[in-house]
C-alpha cells in the first residue's frame, strides 16, 4: 500500500489506537487524536506518527488539525454511547450524544473534503455501529446518532465518487474495547415501565464488559484491509455477530416489505399528469 497521511480521531483506547497501531505497522504516515493528547503520547514516532488535541466536536480545533495534517484517510472513530430509554436521557446527554456522534465526524469531513477534492483522491472511513443495522432498546438515541452518521455516508458516496474520493461505513458488533467502561454514558433518569425493556438490555450490555467477542487488532486489519482496495466497500460489516444481524435484518425488511406490497405499492394517481 502506498504511503498516505492517515487522520484518526479516538485513539486514546480501543478501536481507534488499534487502527492507528496497524496503520503504523503498514508503513502509514500517521496523525493520531484524542481528546487529551497526553494519553496517546507513546504513538508519537518522528517522520511517521504525530499525536495531536482534537475534540471533534470543536469546528475550530476539527479545521487547525485538518491544515495541519492535510490527510488522504480519514477515519472518524471518536464516539460515546448513551444507554437508555429516549424517555429517560436528559435533553443535554441527548444532545452531547448527537454531537460527537455525528456533528463531531461532519466537523471533520468537511474541514477534509477542499484539499481532498484539490487533489482528487482520498477515503472517509466513519466508524458506526451495529445499533445502526438495527436497534436496541435502550440505544434509542445512540442509534439515532449513529444512523445519521450511516445517511451522510450514503450520500457522501455518491457527491464524492465521480471526484475520486471514496467513502466507507464501517459496522462493528461487540468488541473487547473500554466502550462499556469508560464512552458509555448512562440515562440521568430511571422509569420502572422500561425495566423490561431497555433495562434488561443495559443489564445484558453491562454483563458484556470484558466478553466481548471481537478483537480490535483483527478489526483494524480488516478496516486496513478495505483502505487499500482499489474498490472499498460502501460498508464494512465487522465480526460474526454483526454480519449475522445484517443478514437477519436484511431478511426482515424484505419480509415486511412483500407482506404489506399489496396495501403500500398502489398509492400512485390512477391518471396521468
Amino acid at each position: 500500500m502506498k504511503q498516505k497521511t492517515w487522520l484518526i480521531t479516538g485513539c486514546s483506547r480501543g478501536l481507534g489506537r488499534a487502527i492507528a497501531e496497524a496503520a503504523l505497522e503498514a508503513g502509514q504516515r500517521v496523525i493520531a487524536t484524542a481528546r487529551d493528547a497526553s494519553v496517546i503520547a507513546d504513538l508519537e514516532k518522528p517522520g511517521m506518527c504525530e499525536v495531536m488535541t482534537l475534540d471533534v466536536t470543536d469546528q475550530a480545533q476539527a479545521r487547525d488539525v485538518v491544515a495541519a495534517s492535510k490527510p488522504d484517510v480519514i477515519v472518524n472513530n471518536a464516539g460515546q454511547g448513551l444507554l437508555g430509554a429516549v424517555e429517560e436521557c436528559g435533553e443535554e446527554q441527548i444532545r452531547r450524544c448527537m454531537e460527537t456522534n455525528f456533528h463531531g465526524p461532519l466537523n471533520v469531513i468537511r474541514a477534509a473534503l477542499p484539499g481532498l477534492r484539490s487533489r482528487r483522491s482520498g477515503h472517509i472511513i466513519n466508524i458506526s455501529a451495529a445499533a445502526a443495522i438495527s436497534n436496541y432498546a435502550g440505544f434509542g438515541i445512540y442509534g439515532a446518532a449513529k444512523g445519521a452518521l450511516e445517511m451522510l455516508s450514503e450520500s457522501l458516496r455518491l457527491e464524492l465518487a465521480p471526484l475520486g474520493i471514496h467513502v466507507t461505513l464501517v459496522q462493528p458488533g461487540p468488541f473487547r474495547t473500554a466502550f462499556i467502561s469508560r464512552s458509555l454514558e448512562k440515562a440521568e433518569h430511571e422509569i420502572g415501565d422500561y425495566a423490561a425493556s431497555s433495562g434488561k438490555f443495559a443489564r445484558l450490555i453491562e454483563g458484556m464488559d470484558g466478553r466481548q467477542p471481537g478483537d480490535p487488532a483483527r478489526a483494524a486489519r480488516a478496516i486496513m484491509a478495505a483502505a487499500s482496495s482499489d474498490k472499498p466497500p460502501m460498508r464494512l460489516v465487522l465480526g460474526r455477530y454483526a454480519n449475522e444481524k445484517a443478514r437477519r435484518r436484511g431478511a426482515e425488511v424484505e419480509k415486511e416489505r412483500a407482506e404489506w406490497e399489496a396495501v403500500g405499492s398502489p398509492c400512485e394517481f390512477t391518471s396521468p399528469a
